[in-house]
């Protein structure tokens, strides 16, 4: 971060001082008193506000003092740059260009030594290190948070703003408010963010801390508890107070994108070995799968030890053979399999759709997308027709009667169920509709939502 040098001083009614880093800083303040400007033949270059019956002058040798209200010189102008006075103490600079505060008599009674400071407030004042990491010092200059801030800024009412208003902390240095952004999702009414030293926490839709920054990483909840990994690398799950219901003991703990996965949890022993617990933490079924998939409809994708995969019910019974190179969770009734291509097969291992595919994907709103041997992608109905050709380079799935496609030229756009262009190709990313709007990119890098006319909207 450059210095900053402002010959001038400025008076706007706002409730808190510019940090000190270059010559003199702005001077804000609530009362709507302005800045005295020196008289022509003055002695001062420049003339502060008066806080706390003391302000802060430069004389014509650049030199800076403070006078009190009278004109007197109380602190002698043998400084490189001064700031206010609050709670006592004012920032004053040294010939090195460091940082120091000094008392109403002159006395510097906290050393020079920071690159950039804050006027002290609630006891305590903000600072910056030789890297420009910010913390907080109390009046006797000693650490009270260390320097581990991008920015910090002075407390008020008990808080103070941290990395540029990122999140806010209390004076036990905890996080207790972040800045909750527009594209955040709150499942349960909460939303997983990272906090200090890019830990995990828990937020209310007002950014209020719900859940304290304390794990490694954690995920959003669903339908009451939350998947979170601690600092030994083991999983467990905690309920929406943050109280850990099954112990992080887990080499692995797969996430709850689903509806709890239809009340089973996919665990990973420290054999490596996949399972399944309740949200009790009840082994439901033993730990003996090569890989396993969250449940869906009613069954689970596993890969026994030969690398095949098939299908489990909910007690553990296998009832699809691991018989395939590659398999998808079950989508509308039907999954996607493959060996030497791809197709469908139903709940009881039948293929429906026969494997000639180059590739497929998870059936949606009755459509699957699927590639052909000319790597174009188009959409087929449940017993296999071709319902929409293959002309496409990509495709999502539907979702409120509308898919994201991609053209040749790499820009993407939306069809309907009749394959009609309905939002031309245009965008650099996009996103599936939800609620009437879906969330776009174009080749400007811009984010916004667009309707199903395509027209942009808040």
């Amino acid at each position: 971060m450059k210095q900053r040098i402002i010959t001038s001083i400025i008076a706007i009614s706002i409730l808190t001082t510019m940090p000190a880093w270059g010559q003199t800083t702005v001077i804000k303040r609530t009362e709507k008193k302005q800045t005295v400007t020196p008289k022509a033949g003055s002695q001062w270059k420049t003339k502060s506000l008066y806080f706390e019956g003391l302000a802060f002058v430069e004389d014509k040798e650049g030199k800076y003092g403070f006078i009190d209200e009278s004109g007197k010189i109380v602190i002698p102008c043998q400084w490189k740059g001064a700031n206010r006075f609050s709670e006592g103490l004012a920032a004053v600079k040294d010939e090195t260009d460091k940082w120091g505060y000094v008392d109403k008599s002159g006395n510097l009674v906290i050393p020079c030594k920071w690159r950039q400071v804050w006027h002290f407030s609630e006891g305590l004042a903000a600072v910056s290190d030789e890297k420009y990491k910010y913390g907080f010092i109390d009046k006797t200059g000693n650490h009270v948070f260390p320097c581990k801030w991008e920015y910090a800024e002075p407390f008020f009412e008990g808080l103070a703003k941290i990395n540029y208003g990122k999140y806010y902390i209390n004076h036990s240095g905890k996080i207790v408010k972040v800045r909750v952004k527009e594209d955040w999702n709150f499942p349960d009414g909460l939303c997983v963010v990272s906090g200090d030293d890019n830990k995990m926490g828990f937020v209310d839709t007002d950014g209020k801390v719900v859940i304290p920054f304390i794990w490694k990483n954690a995920w959003n909840f669903q339908e009451g508890v939350a998947v979170v990994e601690d600092n030994n690398s083991k999983f467990g799950l905690i309920d929406k107070t943050g109280k850990l219901i099954v112990p992080c003991k887990w080499t692995y703990m797969g996430n709850l994108w689903e509806k709890m996965s239809e009340e089973l949890i996919q665990v990973v022993d420290e054999n490596r070995k996949c399972g399944f617990i309740d949200k009790t933490g009840n082994l439901v079924i033993p730990c003996k799968w090569e890989y396993a998939d969250n449940f869906k409809e009613g069954l689970a994708c596993v890969k026994d030890e030969t690398g095949k995969k098939g299908y489990i019910d909910k007690t553990g019974k296998q009832v699809i053979p691991c018989q395939w190179n590659s398999a998808h969770s079950f989508s509308e009734g039907l999954a996607v399999v493959s060996n030497d291509g791809w197709g469908f097969v139903d709940h009881t291992g039948i293929i429906v759709v026969p494997c000639k595919w180059h590739y497929a994907r998870d059936f949606s709103e009755g459509l699957a997308g699927v590639e052909d041997s000319n790597g174009k992608f188009g959409y087929i109905d449940k017993v296999g027709n071709v319902v929409i050709p293959c002309k496409w380079k990509n495709v999502g799935s539907f979702s409120e009667g509308l898919a994201a496609v991609e053209d040749d030229n790499g820009l993407e756009g939306y069809i309907d169920k009749t394959g009609s262009l309905i939002i031309p190709c245009q965008f650099k990313v996009t996103y599936p509709f939800e609620k009437g709007k879906a969330r776009v990119e174009d080749n400007n890098d811009k984010k916004y939502y667009i309707d199903k006319t395509g027209k942009k909207v808040e």
